[in-house]
């Protein structure tokens, strides 16, 4: 089957399981595709072949005894390079720690692990999880346009599942790190409540504002990843205590009368009308599908947005204490610029920051009492190029600005949803965000899947694919 990269996880896994396709194929066929565009793609650290055959062959050893174990049993599956691996190693997009073999699985490598995913490779990431790649490293190149921008920090997990190298991936996201390169690279990309999944053995950005998620082409294909990554983890204290529901099972209850919030001032101001109109786009798309769209007014983030920085920074700075004074050297200029604004923030400037989040989270959760979601944009303008990003910062307010729609639900916590909604006239995707209260994973999927009944941005293939 030489299109078997076009489907969707979920269509693929369907097909292991009925034995209408091996998973060894699925895999061979994937290492082959990673072998021949990986070389202009840039989007793996580490190509674990020989590990990921071997794991199909058990797949297919397991499926055929009956045993078969959900929806990523047999599936080719790429982890973000941060998620600790016992038989690869695990580089941070970091030149410090570039020999770090840790030996062991991370948790929700463990759990993919026992799914039945299979590993192709780790995914390359920006140094550290932060805002760009180490200078000595190759960033990943955008499938749809080599001079657009990958989004950060998963930026390798968008490229890859985008082109067909993987079906699925992990990402974080602690400023919107899983939203940009899901938007830049036109993939569905699930940011979920703080604590949903642990994050042990993880290696760290900020443990308080760190989110591990799935990243897929469909809303479909993130229930499954998501099912088998989420739950209560004893090597990790602040995952949340409660049930981990059926998302999958759940995917096709609908969205008849889902109160879906919507700002229309918050969506247009200082916003390109091209993202403007593909939100109400959107909310258009789901108000058919039965939702109630609804007017809120969505409370004021700008301390959220202007303050992520220094939030970050200080706990960039506990993450690295490890390694920063004997390795500061070969650090990038601009993660080291992070943990030194981290080191030099004041325990009363940390305090005031804390308090003004805890009102932004009460004014959100105020929001949350009278709709289910909200529909808001994923960044304010289009992809942008990469010339652009390199001037980035040189403007004031230019990065709190891109930062504005994506920060504050790190800050707050609360689960959100990037979708594929359509593309800008030089072929580039865009993406809109579906944000819920926390802990409602399920009725996003439930909604962003129901978004993709009507619309096909997200069945789209890239050119360099």
């Amino acid at each position: 089957m030489s299109d078997l990269h076009e489907l969707m996880l979920t269509e693929v896994a369907a097909k292991i399981e009925a034995r209408e396709v091996s998973a060894a194929e699925v895999t061979a066929h994937t290492l082959a595709r990673i072998e021949r565009l990986e070389g202009s793609l840039r989007s793996y650290a580490t190509v674990m072949a020989d590990v990921a055959t071997g794991q199909a062959a058990q797949a297919d050893q397991e499926i055929a005894a009956g045993n078969h174990k959900g929806p990523l049993h047999g599936v080719p599956f790429g982890l973000k390079d941060l998620c600790l691996t016992k038989d690869a190693p695990t580089h941070v997009g970091s030149i410090a720690l570039r020999d770090w073999s840790p030996g062991v699985d991370g948790t929700v490598t463990a759990r993919l692990r026992e799914a039945g995913a299979v590993f192709v490779g780790k995914l390359q990431m920006t140094e550290g999880a932060f805002a760009v790649h180490h200078p000595s490293i190759a960033p990943p190149v955008n499938p749809w346009h080599a001079d657009y921008w990958t989004g950060v920090s998963s930026s390798g997990s968008g490229v890859a599942t985008a082109a067909r190298l993987c079906y699925g991936s992990l990402g974080t996201d602690t400023g919107g790190s899983i939203r940009f390169p899901s938007q830049a690279c036109g993939v569905t990309g699930l940011k979920p409540t703080w604590g949903r999944v642990s994050r042990a053995g993880a290696f760290a950005l900020s443990e308080t504002l760190d989110h591990i998620g799935p990243m897929a082409r469909s809303a479909a294909d993130c229930a499954a990843i998501l099912g088998a990554i989420a739950g209560v983890d004893p090597d990790d204290p602040t995952t949340v205590q409660a049930p981990v529901p059926d998302y999958l099972g759940s995917i096709d209850a609908g969205i008849e009368g889902m109160r879906i919030g919507l700002d229309e001032a918050y969506c247009s101001d200082g916003v390109d009308p091209r993202v403007t109109a593909m939100v109400m786009q959107a909310a258009d798309v789901l108000r058919g599908r039965g939702a109630d769209i609804r007017p809120i007014a969505f409370p004021d983030a700008t301390v959220m947005v202007d303050r992520w920085n220094d939030f970050c920074g200080a706990d960039t700075a506990i993450a690295h204490e490890p390694y920063y004074a004997e390795h500061r050297a070969k650090y990038g200029p601009v993660l080291s610029s992070l943990i030194e604004a981290g080191l030099a923030l004041s325990g009363v400037d940390h305090a005031r920051i804390v308090i003004a989040r805890d009102k932004f989270i009460g004014a959100l959760n105020a929001v949350f009492a009278d709709v289910d979601a909200i529909v808001i944009p994923s960044q304010p303008y289009p992809t942008p190029s990469n010339a652009f990003m390199e001037t980035l910062g040189a403007e004031p307010g230019s990065v709190e600005r891109l930062i504005s729609f994506t920060a504050p639900h790190d800050m707050a916590r609360t689960p959100a949803m990037c979708l594929p909604g359509g593309f800008d006239e030089d072929g580039l995707p865009m993406g809109f965000q579906i944000v819920g209260p926390q802990l409602s994973e399920e009725r996003l999927l439930q909604a962003g899947h129901a978004y993709q009944q009507d619309t096909d941005w997200h069945s789209r293939t890239p050119p360099a694919a």
